[in-house]
C-alpha cells in the first residue's frame, strides 16, 4: 500500500489476488472444495447433477462454470443475462457481480443459464436483505450494494477468515478519513487476473477500479463474497489500522503506523524474493 506523501515503489496494502486452480474433472479455490463438474463414466462424460460456485469467484468465472457444467459454448451463459431478468439492486445497473452467491446449486436436464443465474441472484437477496447483514449495513451508514462491494474486497484481501473483519476495518478507517483504499485486489480487477504482485505501472492504469488513483468504492463488487465476509463487512472488527501485508504465510500484520508498515512491507519483499531464488534454484 501507499500513502500519498510517500513514494509508491516502497508501499503494499495487499499480498495477493485470489488464484483458481483448475484440475481434471474439478476446480478448486483457494480453501473451496473440489466441484464435481465432471463426472467420468466408462466410456463417456455424463452431465454433473451439481455445480458449486466457491466464495470470490468472479462472474466472469461463475459464467464459464456454469457454460461447462451445462455443456453450453462458450460464452453462452453471460449472453443469457438480457433474459435472465434478474432481481438486482439498482446501483448494479445489471451487472449481477457480487449477486452470484457462493453455493451448491442442483443441476436439473432442464436448467437454463439464465435460470442458474437468477436463482443465485435470487439466493443472494434472501441472504443480504434480511437481517443482520440489512441491519448492519444500515448501522454503518451503507446501503447492501456497498456493503457486498466492502465484502467482495475483504473475501479477495483476506489471508484468512479471522483476518476478514480487520481488512473491513482497515476499508472503513480509509473512507473515514478520505484516504484512497490502494487495494490490489482493485487493481487485478480491472486487469482481469490474479496476482501478489503490483508494479508502479499498474497503479496508474485508467479504471474507475484502480483504488490507488480512485476515491471511494469501487463501481461494483470485484467478486461475489461469501456469508462470512459479509458478515466482516457490516461487522467489522474495533481497530485503528490503516495498512496490513501478509509477510508470509499466517502472518499478516495491520498497523497504523506508516513507517512500520514500511517495515513490514520490506520483510515480505525478502521473503518474496528469497523463494523466488529458491524457485529458480
Amino acid at each position: 500500500m501507499q500513502k500519498n506523501t510517500a513514494p509508491r515503489s516502497t508501499i503494499r496494502l495487499t499480498r495477493r489476488g485470489r488464484i483458481a486452480l483448475v484440475a481434471t474433472g474439478a476446480i478448486v479455490v483457494g480453501t473451496a472444495v473440489a466441484v464435481p463438474l465432471l463426472t467420468l463414466g466408462t466410456k463417456e462424460e455424463r452431465r454433473p447433477t451439481t455445480l458449486t460456485v466457491p466464495e470470490g469467484w468472479r462472474a466472469s468465472q461463475v459464467y464459464a462454470a456454469v457454460d461447462k457444467a451445462l455443456a453450453l459454448p462458450a460464452g453462452s451463459t453471460k449472453k443469457s443475462l438480457d433474459k435472465a431478468a434478474l432481481k438486482l439492486p439498482n446501483d448494479a445497473e445489471g451487472n449481477p457481480e457480487g449477486y452470484l452467491f457462493p453455493a451448491t446449486y442442483a443441476l436439473q436436464e432442464k436448467t437454463t443459464p439464465d435460470r442458474l443465474l437468477a436463482l443465485m441472484v435470487d439466493t443472494a437477496n434472501d441472504r443480504f436483505n434480511g437481517a443482520p447483514i440489512a441491519a448492519g449495513a444500515q448501522h454503518n451508514a451503507m446501503n447492501v450494494y456497498q456493503a457486498v462491494t466492502i465484502a467482495s474486497i475483504v473475501q479477495a484481501e483476506a489471508a484468512t477468515k479471522a483476518d476478514m473483519g480487520k481488512v473491513a476495518r482497515v476499508i472503513f478507517n480509509r473512507l473515514e478519513r478520505g484516504m484512497p483504499l490502494q487495494m490490489d485486489s482493485t487493481i487485478n480487477y480491472a486487469l482481469n487476473r490474479s496476482t501478489v504482485r503490483t508494479t508502479e505501472a499498474d497503479t496508474r492504469i485508467d479504471s474507475p477500479y484502480n483504488s490507488y488513483q480512485r476515491m471511494g468504492l469501487p463501481p461494483t463488487p470485484i467478486a461475489n463474497p461469501g456469508e462470512e465476509a459479509m458478515r466482516a463487512a457490516v461487522n467489522p472488527a474495533p481497530g485503528d489500522w490503516l495498512y496490513f501485508v501478509t509477510v508470509r504465510q499466517g502472518d499478516t500484520r495491520f498497523t497504523a503506523d506508516y513507517q512500520e508498515h514500511q517495515r513490514n512491507v520490506a520483510e515480505f519483499n525478502a521473503q518474496r524474493k528469497k523463494s523466488g531464488a529458491q524457485a529458480a534454484g
